[in-house]
């Protein structure tokens, strides 16, 4: 496994754009120019209107957790396999969500399995979290005496890792939200139903009736995953999706998916047969997350936020030994093999696949 080449850098691809490439923790983002956005819906025959923006999404083998990027020894700055793991098991619960008649979302093709082609969407900017299970920071919060979460009030008498009886939403913000007086102007902070309702243009929603289509997707979505993963002896235990707006063909705003769904890296999933013996055995990055916290110096660099500073530090020195980030790997790789059905094949050299995949077939690279 160790010949295999990891895409850790994936912002610098000779790809033809309009203006800078961004770049987020796991994937970047190149907006096409209007030329190719329209070339590219016309020879292809794209479902969209002819002026929609499309965007070369490219996804990395980086591996981020706590908000900082974590490394290898020997360079091996990634995950090998993470990247298509990752892309394969979204896009097939964004197939079943489609099939199941939930709502769209905004990849129109793959081009490679490390690349989407995404139409521009207007984000909503709210972290849709579900929970069917109380643990990690809900658990942490709780097992203090803490029973009020995002405007919801949890039983007394609740234990670590137990089965609520009904999916809880938990919001966060998604970005940093300004001007509001009950919402602290920090990121990924916890809000309630009211705050949103309360404040529809600054969370970007359109209408009432759009949050309650968001809860109402996430709940159904959540569902879904929750149900096929079942069949494979896995459980659904928390997840994070996000949303957006766009346009349809008639020209009427749409809310869909956007992001990732129901990934190893946006939610927790479960061995169904570890757990129903008492133990938690992780098919998602929340091991890794355990893994951190279990071998790092001290654990609160990673879980406090007011040491940020020290823990991008501490990110930057801490490197992995190769067996825990090929341990990662067949994680990743195993669960999304399991979820879409056939065994994840990992591409020698995923970069220059991926520069000869889109200068043959899509004419967008710059020679």
């Amino acid at each position: 496994m160790t010949s295999y080449k990891v895409l850790d850098v994936n912002d610098d691809l000779p790809i033809r754009t309009k203006g800078k490439v961004h770049s987020g923790k796991v994937r970047s983002v190149y907006w096409l120019t209007d030329a190719d956005s329209k070339r590219l819906i016309n020879e292809k025959g794209y479902n969209v209107p002819a002026d929609t923006e499309l965007a070369i999404m490219v996804i990395s083998d980086r591996i981020s957790a706590f908000d900082c990027i974590w490394q290898g020894e020997n360079g091996l700055n990634g995950v090998p396999g993470k990247g298509i793991a990752l892309n394969s098991v979204a896009a097939h619960w964004f197939n079943m969500f489609n099939e199941a008649g939930l709502a769209g979302n905004h990849i129109v093709d793959i081009p490679h399995p490390y690349v989407w082609i995404v139409r521009k969407a207007s984000t909503v900017k709210v972290e849709a979290i579900a929970r069917q299970y109380i643990t990690g920071s809900m658990w942490r919060d709780y097992a203090k005496g803490e029973r009020h979460f995002c405007g919801l009030q949890l039983p007394e008498g609740l234990k670590a890792n137990q089965k609520l009886e009904h999916v809880l939403i938990t919001p966060s913000t998604k970005g940093i939200i300004e001007g509001v007086a009950d919402i602290p102007a920090v990121d990924d902070v916890n809000i309630t139903r009211e705050n949103i309702t309360n404040n529809l243009d600054v969370f970007n929603f359109k209408s009432t009736d759009d949050v309650t289509k968001y809860e109402k997707l996430l709940v159904e979505g959540f569902e879904l995953i929750s149900s096929e993963l079942a069949k494979l002896g896995q459980i659904f235990v928390d997840t994070k999706f996000e949303f957006g707006y766009v346009e349809d063909l008639n020209g009427v705003q749409q809310l869909i998916y956007i992001d990732e769904v129901g990934t190893p890296d946006s939610s927790r999933i479960w061995d169904e047969a570890s757990y129903k013996n008492g133990k938690i055995v992780e098919n998602s990055k929340e091991g890794f997350r355990q893994l951190l916290i279990n071998n790092v110096p001290e654990s609160d660099v990673l879980l406090n936020k007011d040491r940020m500073a020290e823990r991008e530090q501490l990110a930057k020195d801490y490197i992995l030994p190769e067996s825990v980030m090929l341990e990662v790997s067949d994680t990743y790789v195993g669960i999304a093999s399991k979820i879409i059905g056939k065994e994840i094949v990992i591409p020698n050299d995923p970069r220059q696949e991926v520069i000869a995949i889109l200068d043959t077939d899509y004419g967008l690279i710059v020679n």
